[in-house]
Order: structure tokens, then C-alpha cells, then sequence
């Protein structure tokens, strides 16, 4: 079976794809997904080395997520890295991961942030959405909202049905994992946020949250 993966699912990302890919590149294949981006996302990406596939039009990082994990599939990955293109995952952190799946071979390993270093938007959210996770499926999550992630093989073959998209997909990951007794396991990874003004709009997002906490919860219990 192949090795793993680096998956960046992109959208206008011009700024900083190359140097995402070429850090990336440096321990593993990089795919791009490029996600109906009007900019030079994908061309870049290829410039630095990376499988590039493009789908038209922009469909969400779920859909962007989904496209990645089949063509893992395909290629018979052990499994996949996803990090994000914008620049808020260092590329240099990927051995933490790499690590830590040698040791214990989780099925999902998660880059875990400090979210006393983040905006106070991203803290809000992040906090929010940790205690009602952590109370939905009924044991402590320390980051079910990080991108940064190694994603097993058969992981990555039983969230290929996740009813969600958007962030909610990337939760819901969890809770397959959860469900199907499959190992999860935490790196500690740097909390990166530039000067850019954040797209979350905190009550919104909270909201979203506490219906899918309520939904989790609903599912769990139904076990």
C-alpha cells in the first residue's frame, strides 16, 4: 500500500499555495485540490510539485475534502495529512504527525491548538464549540475544529457518506471515529493567525455549532 499523502483543499489561495506545497512537499506527495478558485491557485501548486485537481464550480471544503480522500483511494494511500492552504498550518509539523502514527497508528490524529492565542472571534468559536462537542459525545476533545489532521485509510472510507459539509463535516469525522471505535489521537501544533480579518461571524457560527452538538448528542445516546 502507498504511504500517506499531503492533501491541501484550496480556494483563491495565490498568496501563500507555493510555499504550503513546497513545505509540504518536503516530507510528503502533495495533492491540491483547487476549489473553483478565479485566481492562480492551481497553476502555482503545480509550479511547487503537487498533483493538482481542479472541480468547477466552488463546492466547500467538504466537497474539496471528499474529492482528496477518493483520489487517495484510488492511488491506494495508507491514508492522508490534511492541512490548510491559507498558511495557518506550518508544513514543517508534519513529522509531529508522522510520528505520533508510527507510534500508535491512530485512525485520526489531530493537531491541537492553543486557543489563547487566537483572535478573540476564533477563541469564542473554538471554546464554544469544545465544550459542546465534548459534552455531545461525552468525553474531551481538545480541538474538533483543527484542519491539521492524519486520517487513516478506513477512517477515510467511512466518512466518504458523512451527511455534512462545510466545518460541520470535519466534526462529524470525529464522531464516525467515535462511533466506530476508532483511535484518535493529538499532536500539539503552533496557532498561526496573520493580521487578516476573520470570516466568522461568531453568533452564526456558535449557532450552527449548538445544532450540531444537539445532533451529536442525539446520535450518541441512540448507540
Amino acid at each position: 500500500m502507498t504511504d500517506l499523502i499531503a492533501l491541501i483543499p484550496a480556494h483563491n489561495e495565490a498568496a501563500h499555495i507555493l510555499q504550503v506545497v513546497q513545505g509540504a512537499a518536503r516530507h510528503l506527495p502533495v495533492l491540491v485540490v483547487d476549489d473553483g478558485s478565479s485566481d492562480d491557485t492551481a497553476a502555482l501548486a503545480a509550479q511547487a510539485g503537487a498533483h493538482v485537481i481542479t472541480q468547477r464550480p466552488n463546492q466547500g471544503k467538504g466537497a474539496a475534502l471528499k474529492t482528496g480522500f477518493q483520489f487517495a483511494l484510488d492511488q491506494n494511500c495508507a491514508g492522508v495529512i490534511t492541512l490548510d492552504a491559507d498558511g495557518q498550518h506550518d508544513p514543517a509539523e508534519i513529522p509531529f504527525f508522522l510520528a505520533a502514527y508510527e507510534k500508535r497508528h491512530a485512525d485520526l490524529i489531530i493537531g491541537a491548538r492553543d486557543f489563547a492565542q487566537m483572535p478573540f472571534t476564533r477563541r469564542l468559536a473554538n471554546t464554544t464549540g469544545k465544550i459542546l462537542f465534548s459534552w455531545a459525545v461525552g468525553r474531551s476533545i481538545r480541538d474538533n475544529q483543527s484542519g491539521y489532521r492524519l486520517i487513516s485509510r478506513r477512517l477515510i472510507e467511512a466518512s466518504l457518506q458523512a451527511r455534512h459539509g462545510g466545518f460541520e463535516y470535519e466534526v462529524e469525522m470525529i464522531v464516525i471515529a467515535i462511533q466506530q471505535n476508532m483511535p484518535i489521537d493529538w499532536v500539539t501544533i503552533r496557532t498561526i493567525y496573520g493580521d487578516e480579518k476573520s470570516h466568522i461571524t461568531p453568533v452564526q457560527h456558535v449557532a450552527r455549532f449548538i445544532n450540531l452538538a444537539l445532533e451529536t448528542r442525539r446520535r450518541m445516546r441512540s448507540r
